[in-house]
């Protein structure tokens, strides 16, 4: 078995629920020497996420985004951790119920994803700025 392992940092995306699956695969090569194995995607944040879903209609995305500022509202009184603006508490929620890692299975130097799905940052501050990502991938090599 080998392991990989690569930190990336993305660029500054918008408040919202972003696809960066070729980003990944083209950030973190590696993916294609493994016939058989995992990776492991962890963001090293607390206020934006990561999760797997559809990657074909980006009205997906938006429901997601107007879906969760329904769930998890700003300005709300019994928010104390308030220092950072209305946005950072709820976007602390939303993180935690998404999850800061997803792992995917790797056959024959392909992430196996779904025909649909797709990897999404999940971006819930307002500017959040660049977000780091490690990336672990582990298996077996390809001959």
């Amino acid at each position: 078995m080998k392991i990989y392992q690569k930190e990336i940092v993305l660029k500054p995306y918008p408040r919202g629920f972003h696809l960066i699956t070729h980003e990944i695969s083209n950030q973190f090569p590696e993916i294609k020497k493994i016939a058989l194995g995992q990776l492991q995607i962890f963001i090293k944040h607390t206020s934006a996420s990561l999760t797997i879903n559809e990657n074909a209609d980006a009205t997906v995305r938006e429901d997601f985004e107007t879906h969760f500022n329904k769930m998890i509202p700003e300005n709300q009184p019994y928010y104390t951790h308030t220092f950072e603006g209305s946005d950072d508490m709820p976007a602390h929620l939303k993180s935690s119920v998404l999850g800061a890692s997803i792992q995917i299975p790797i056959t024959n130097g392909t992430l196996n994803l779904g025909t649909w799905q797709g990897i999404y940052l999940c971006e819930h501050r307002n500017y959040g700025g660049a977000r780091r990502l490690v990336l672990t991938a582990f298996g077996t090599l390809i001959n």
